[in-house]
């Protein structure tokens, strides 16, 4: 029972982490690059630390959204301004996921803009069974996308026999560890602290964390080395992991769109998931309806380019969030003087 919870939240982590931005590959190539074998270790090490740090306040509050984490966490005057920083993230990111559905179901041959109304409908679908709902999607799809994600990276690996080395002296990019964990704790953060009541111990806290950075470690650097090896050609591409594609058999190919339109509407449904429990503190609605006014504001910024959605909003937020990493490390050290 305690694996079986530990690793619904595990999906739950992955779902909302593996979007748009990183399955496609510019997330990653945005943030490592050469030299960063020993940026993405370290930053295995802080999600995982910084994960569970989340998930034990989250339990410990007892909360439904993330504003009681994040005054725990970093007091209420603070937790004001990241109040509002989470909500303008989310909206941003899961706006980047939707766009990044539009694109990649082009591939299909299908219209930008149906894609993009495509993939709002069956969000919207989604959450009339709520968070049950969700739950037993993720279940579902995040196997599938993991295992289609990394069955690509290695099919690449093995007709191209790269090997993979880790030269401690040529590890310039490791600062990337602490931008790339700050960019993505947020989303973490944003989750779980709406999941803090459904939690039945820390057993699980440390299951979820744990399991989840370990999977997300491995994939940020097989990915990485992928690309590093195809570095030349990347520009020719706005989406990354059509260049590991290039030359694939079309099923395959296929396949791994399919697999990125999953990252999307799970990142998707992540996202508002999050955003959504933020608002029902002020808005007595179903979560659907809200769900639904969300998705209609979005739509109109979808527009921008994906790429460039990424490469501006990423670093940026990535930098903000560098003081609510910094409390999620110090954490167990300042907590004790509270």
């Amino acid at each position: 029972m305690l694996w079986r919870a530990g690793m619904r939240w595990m999906l739950l982590i992955l779902g909302s982490l593996i979007g748009a931005g990183y399955a496609s590959g510019q997330e990653i190539w945005q943030f490592f690059g050469a030299e960063s074998g020993l940026a993405i270790v370290l930053f295995t090490v802080m999600f995982i630390f910084s994960s569970y740090i989340v998930m034990k306040i989250s339990f410990k509050v007892q909360s439904t959204h993330f504003l009681p984490v994040l005054e725990h966490l970093m007091g209420p005057w603070l937790a004001k301004i990241y109040d509002i920083l989470i909500v303008f993230y989310l909206f941003s990111t899961t706006m980047v996921m939707i766009a990044g559905g539009g694109v990649t179901l082009q591939m299909y041959k299908l219209p930008f803009w149906w894609g993009i109304a495509l993939l709002c409908i069956v969000t919207v679908c989604l959450f009339f069974w709520d968070v049950k709902g969700i739950l037993s999607v993720n279940g579902i799809l995040i196997p599938i996308l993991v295992a289609g994600l990394m069955y690509a990276l290695f099919s690449f690996q093995s007709t191209h026999h790269h090997t993979w080395t880790i030269d401690l002296s040529r590890q310039y990019n490791w600062p990337a560890s602490i931008t790339f964990t700050s960019l993505n704790i947020l989303s973490v953060v944003a989750i779980l602290s709406s999941v803090g009541k459904e939690m039945k111990g820390l057993g699980e806290a440390k299951i979820a964390s744990v399991a989840s950075g370990l999977i997300f470690g491995v994939i940020s650097f097989v990915y990485n080395e992928t690309l590093v090896e195809l570095a030349g050609s990347l520009s020719q591409f706005e989406i990354p992991l059509f260049a590991i594609l290039e030359g694939a058999p079309y099923l395959l190919f296929l396949c791994m769109t399919a697999v990125l339109c999953l990252a999307i509407y799970t990142t998707t449904v992540a996202g508002l998931f999050g955003l959504s429990s933020r608002l029902m503190a002020f808005l007595h609605m179903p979560r659907w309806m809200i769900v639904l006014i969300l998705l209609v504001l979005m739509v109109p910024f979808t527009s921008f380019g994906f790429s460039d959605l990424i490469a501006f909003l990423y670093p940026i937020y990535g930098m903000l969030n560098l003081y609510l990493l910094v409390c999620l490390l110090l954490y167990p050290i300042l907590s004790k003087w509270k």
